[in-house]
């Protein structure tokens, strides 16, 4: 019997399914940053890359030469040449008698519309936009737009707190909110850990901390947070409307995918700040949250790269085999 894998490789986990040829997911893995550019190196990223692997193969109970197809969607495929190393590096691992490497986006994109075509946004750690035309013709954002996910609105928030503090603006509620969630006394200790010569990065203020803080701030009515917030929708739908027009989807409906840990926020001002201004220039709009993880689009390409229609019944049991919410989101 053979097999299919699909894996998603981001700067925040790297996520291995093995499934079999009906949907069934027998196997997962999971380990660390797998982004050749977010990684201490590429070796770096490519043990992560084989430690999801791994696991995912031990779980199944599988030697990789079962392989039949293997699919990997990874921050970190930009560039021609990034394509070429992950290809040739997967390739001499045998994860696969075929392979297919994608940018991450374009994976999420696939777990997320109904037919693989569209725009999606990805707001995670850092945010990932693609597109992909009922022709098959794709386009990922890359190097193309300053990063647009937690890392970026964290910046954003302590920003916004230290003009406040040194009076340039007038006091923001984003300030405490800054204090209570990296557990700081004042905007200088934050400011402090996060550029001071000898702190360890797992000790600096985290991102995804400050990106809540601010969230929650908009959220309680904040003008400073508002602001920063609905600037941000804003261009993350100018760089969807691109990501459209790169594969000529303008002037018709699209779907519209929102996936990442940013849009799961309660408060839906930056969702819908984003789906309004692409709704304004592309009436028909479908926007959607993605049901599945972005690695269950890598799976779904790697069904259909081994010629396996997907089915209602395999889509059925690919969906009843999926880890637990856990697996993909507790932080380990």
């Amino acid at each position: 019997m053979s097999y299919i894998l699909g894996v998603d490789g981001g700067n925040t986990k790297t996520v291995a399914l093995i499934a079999q040829r009906n949907g069934l997911i027998i196997g997962a893995g999971r380990a660390g940053c797998s982004d050749m550019y977010g990684a201490q190196s590429s070796a770096a990223a490519f043990t992560e890359l084989d430690c999801a692997v791994a696991a995912a193969l031990a779980q199944a109970g599988i030697e990789a030469s079962q392989l039949e197809v293997g699919v990997f969607s990874m921050a970190g495929a930009d560039w021609p040449e990034d394509f070429e190393l992950l290809e040739r590096v997967v390739r001499q691992r045998g994860y696969g008698q075929t392979i297919h490497v994608y940018n991450d986006a374009i994976g999420a994109l696939r777990a997320g519309s109904p037919d693989g075509t569209g725009v999606v946004v990805g707001c995670g750690t850092g945010a990932a936009i693609g597109s992909r035309s009922t022709d098959g013709q794709t386009w990922h954002i890359g190097f193309w737009f300053e990063h647009g996910g937690a890392d970026h609105l964290g910046q954003r928030a302590l920003r916004a707190a230290m003009r406040a503090e040194l009076g340039v603006d007038p006091p923001t509620a984003i300030t405490a909110r800054l204090l209570s969630a990296c557990n700081k006394s004042s905007v200088a200790e934050i400011l402090h850990d996060q550029t001071a010569r000898d702190i360890a990065p797992e000790l600096r203020p985290s991102n995804d901390r400050m990106s809540r803080a601010l969230l929650d701030s908009a959220a309680a009515g904040d003008p400073t947070a508002t602001q920063i917030v609905v600037a941000h929708g804003v261009g993350l739908g100018d760089y969807a409307l691109a990501a459209a027009r790169m594969v000529g989807l303008v002037g018709q409906p699209f779907t519209l995918v929102l996936t990442g840990g940013v849009f799961r926020h309660p408060h839906s001002l930056l969702v819908d700040t984003l789906i309004a201004h692409v709704q304004a220039q592309v009436p028909g709009l479908q926007p959607c949250r993605s049901e599945y993880e972005p690695v269950a689009g890598a799976l779904l390409f790697a069904l259909e790269h081994a010629g396996i229609e997907v089915t209602a019944a395999v889509l059925a049991l690919l969906k009843t085999s999926l880890p637990s919410a856990d697996f993909f989101t507790t932080a380990r």
